[in-house]
């Protein structure tokens, strides 16, 4: 008898096939194998006519949608068809949660298997796992089904409604998303609170303290009795003390005198409090906290955690990754606890086995957190892995480890010191037994050191003692604004207010900042002025849309459905057709939408209007009879645009550029200007016979106010011949790029080698010998454990042209395509494990096809030149 296994991907398959006897085949389906519509071609003849049909859902016919089979899955269809044919028992395989299940079901009913079918689900690939699922097959779960299907077609209803309607009132190529939309609301609401920000300063003492030969430091709580003011104190949108505050506000004058008064006094120990703490671990990973840790600890985008997450679970390294619950099984329980007693001594594990409860209101998907896979955990030097995969499952496996540890025993302690009338207070913190922090802290990649951090050791101090004041200083602090949403801090905000799954969260990220409503800055999300206008609108016209309550409770309902405690069809009808429904609202308010209104972005204090235009985001205002505009550089957000900037951006189209000076050399003069890309100089005019006078952008630090005429003579100069290496005799240069200043090092046909300079280094005066030392220091990769042949995340066979290999690697700029020396990324809404083989020779082909054209068209260019 033999069988055919479908899973979802190549990686999983050979996993899995380790794992079972030699009459089992199993294939991978690459993903979905079925859709909705994605562009009008795919949308069939039959259908074509009907005013619904761009929807790909019949809303007019209880919204059944219309699915199809995308033109790179039909031959797998047609493949796992042929496989069906020689099998006598099928067996699904797919993820366990409500996509993997909506997987099977689309398998199911594409394939029509004649033979017995049977649903088998896992949630770790290794041997004792896989054993397990096959004795435990289930039916397709009909609900979990429709739950899915309900929620794909309520994200296409709202984003194939709204989306054309951004398109004519605001620009083409925008989108709006169930959910989507309502987290590009938090990034502008965020940028709002900034902007509204009002800078509030205050000033306080710190002392310097001895006691006996031990130092310790105290700030000043109270003067007179009264609290002193702190940041807290103050009303953000007005930069003044909030009101109903009784606190004494210091400027620097009073801090000063006060300083001078209390310097030689008498100082007195009031009162010492120690309080004892006990920390718990926290709970091992679910999607969201993983995503949320991984980007404070290793700076990777949600995107990038999902896909090496993924990579791992297919390899058998760690458990399904994509789970709301924080439960461990007693194997995974007993496990961690072994590696703790090996590691860190009976003494560090938690007096019981700890179990955790998921609190999550809506938790479903896999029925466990996310840990390393197996009875015993192999360690992440036991791996073999390297690499942002080794990051991960050290995350991973740290995590789960801490969980099953002992708590952290800490004191806190407070002392209360008095000098004349001003209250002091000194605070420390003793770790008495580390616990779990010897494996984990959050926020820490290095727990050891993180635990010398937390300590702040004061020296036994008791009440009625005068500790000695070495030196009192006068610090001024300014309150700072709301501190912008991060990765993390999204992704653990759409989970707090229900919004969405956290096995979304990855591609909604990933969406934002494809579709330009974010910048992702310094590993801050900064939205833009189209996110403003975007949201502008949905709140005024479609304020539902963007309400975190309301997409809570669709996910709510969501949820209900997959219970099946509501019925799916009465609840789009309502939401789509209803009297409120969002058909209806579209077609009302479309005519009440003015298209100049909604891409005008209202920001107050500001002479000039924002507009969105073709090529992005421009100051308007009227001069006399005409109208001037100025186009608003990429860096500029929103919260950042003053009427300083704006002056500055107007006045270089209404008067010119300021002028920094003649060249010494050429007579030119240099310009400074600002861009698109942000300020610059510019060498003469732009003319017929000058089209593209030299340009070169200021270095970070320097502003268009601060730039000398010999700065810019030396930036125009470069890139700076240095001189020859000694080794090659190749050329050494110094000049500025896209990520900053740099030396190069010529090495003929092995290419360029590069450094960037360290931030004491000026690429306008540094010598070759300094060159020379930075360019003999090693190259600093991604990671100090990536091995020298980097691992494909896919390979997809031999091309047939040369049977050079065709694989899939992850870049940092995302994954790509390699074949011998021509590398195509993967296009947008593609997936790794989605790219077929036909496809990816295909996208090669493109490619290699625009390179000759270029080649050619240079070539020919340069006839016509030598002809003419």
């Amino acid at each position: 008898m033999s069988t055919l296994v479908i899973v979802e991907s190549p990686t999983k398959a050979r996993t899995i096939r380790n794992y079972l006897p030699n009459n089992y085949r199993v294939e991978a389906s690459m993903g979905h194998v079925r859709d909705l519509p994605q562009s009008a071609s795919e949308i069939p003849p039959a259908v074509k006519g009907e005013k619904w049909a761009q929807l790909g859902v019949n809303v007019e016919g209880e919204f059944e949608p219309i699915y199809v089979i995308p033109k790179d899955k039909k031959k797998i269809v047609s493949q796992l068809k042929d496989a069906l044919k020689e099998a006598d028992e099928l067996i699904l395989a797919t993820d366990e949660d409500r996509e993997g299940e909506s997987i099977s079901w689309h398998l199911y009913q594409l394939l029509k298997p004649k033979v017995p079918t049977k649903r088998m689900v896992f949630h770790e690939i290794t041997q004792e796992a896989i054993k397990k699922a096959l004795k435990n097959c289930r039916n397709i779960d009909e609900q979990l089904v429709r739950a899915q299907e309900t929620r794909r077609i309520l994200d296409r209803l709202v984003g194939y409604t709204l989306s054309p309607l951004l398109w004519k009132k605001i620009a083409w190529g925008l989108s709006a998303g169930r959910v989507q939309s309502v987290a590009v609301r938090l990034l502008v609401n965020k940028e709002r609170q900034r902007r509204a920000f009002r800078e509030g300063s205050y000033w306080d003492l710190k002392a310097s303290l001895l006691q006996e030969t031990s130092p310790f430091s105290a700030v000043l709580i109270t003067l007179a009795g009264t609290k002193v003011a702190t940041g807290s104190d103050f009303d953000p949108n007005t930069g003044q003390i909030a009101a109903g505050r009784n606190v004494v506000l210091l400027n620097e004058a009073q801090a000063q005198a006060l300083k001078e008064r209390l310097e030689g006094k008498n100082w007195t120990v009031n009162d010492v409090e120690e309080r004892p703490v006990t920390r718990k671990p926290a709970p091992p990973f679910t999607t969201s906290t993983l995503q949320q840790e991984s980007n404070r600890k290793l700076r990777l985008s949600a995107r990038d955690t999902m896909r090496i997450a993924q990579n791992l679970y297919e390899q058998g390294y760690i458990t399904y990754m994509r789970t709301d619950s924080v439960h461990l099984s007693d194997q995974a329980i007993s496990a961690a606890r072994s590696c703790v007693e090996q590691k860190y001594g009976k003494e560090y594990l938690s007096p019981q086995p700890r179990q955790y409860t998921t609190k999550s209101k809506g938790a479903q998907e896999a029925h466990e957190a996310i840990r390393p896979a197996g009875s015993t955990f192999r360690t992440p030097q036991e791996t073999g892995l390297s690499g942002r995969e080794f990051a991960v499952y050290d995350l991973i496996w740290k995590r789960t480890v801490a969980s099953q540890m002992a708590d952290s025993r800490q004191t806190q302690i407070t002392v209360q010191l008095q000098v004349e009338d001003a209250g002091f207070r000194a605070s420390g913190k003793r770790i008495d037994f580390p616990g779990f922090l010897r494996a984990y802290v959050e926020g820490s990649d290095d727990p050891e050191a993180a635990l010398e951090d937390q300590e702040i050791i004061l020296p036994p101090l008791k009440q009625g003692e005068h500790p000695n004041c070495t030196e009192l200083e006068a610090i001024g602090h300014e309150t700072q604004p709301p501190a912008r949403y991060t990765e993390a801090t999204l992704v653990k905000t759409l989970e707090s207010e229900g919004i969405g799954r956290p096995s979304t969260y990855a591609s909604i990220i990933g969406t934002i900042i494809d579709k330009g409503y974010t910048q992702l800055v310094s590993n801050a999300l900064i939205p833009t002025f189209t996110a403003f206008a975007v949201t502008d609108l949905l709140e005024k016209h479609f304020p539902d849309i963007v309400d975190p309550s309301f997409t809570s409770k669709m996910e709510q309902t969501l949820d209900d459905i997959a219970e099946g405690e509501v019925k799916w069809l009465p609840y789009l009808q309502k939401f789509y057709l209803g009297e409120q429904g969002l058909e209806t609202l579209v077609r009302e308010q479309e005519s009440l939408i003015d298209g100049t209104r909604a891409r005008t972005v209202e920001l107050e204090n500001l002479a000039a209007k924002v507009r969105i235009g073709k090529f992005g985001p421009y100051l308007e205002v009227e001069n006399g009879d005409t109208v001037v505009t100025a186009s608003i550089p990429k860096d500029v957000t929103p919260a950042d645009l003053d009427p300083r900037q704006v002056e500055i951006l107007l006045k270089q189209k209404t008067v010119g550029p300021d002028e920094l000076g003649r060249h010494p050399e050429t007579g030119e003069t240099i310009y400074v200007k600002i861009g698109t890309y942000g300020p610059y100089i510019q060498l003469g005019d732009k003319t017929e016979e000058n089209p593209k006078p030299k340009q070169a952008s200021l270095p970070k630090g320097v502003t268009p106010e601060t730039v000398t005429l010999e700065m810019a003579v030396g930036l125009l100069s470069l890139p700076r011949y240095l001189g020859t290496h000694p080794l090659t005799g190749g050329k050494v240069q110094a000049s500025l790029g896209r990520f900053g200043p740099y030396v190069a090092h010529d090495q003929g046909k092995e290419g360029k080698d590069y450094r960037s300079l360290k931030s004491s280094d000026n690429v306008l005066t540094i010598s070759l010998e300094r060159a020379l030392e930075l360019l003999a220091e090693p190259k600093k990769g991604r990671s100090t454990t990536k091995s020298k042949t980097k691992a494909a995340l896919r390979e997809l066979g031999k091309h047939p042209d040369d049977d050079g290999d065709v694989n899939i690697y992850d870049g940092p700029y995302g994954p790509y395509i390699k074949h011998g020396k021509t590398n195509v990324s993967i296009p947008e809404g593609e997936t790794v494990e989605g790219i077929t083989f036909t496809k990816a020779l295909e996208l090669l082909s493109a490619k290699a096809s625009t390179k000759t054209t270029r080649k050619t068209g240079t070539k020919s260019t340069t006839r016509k030149r030598k002809e003419g």
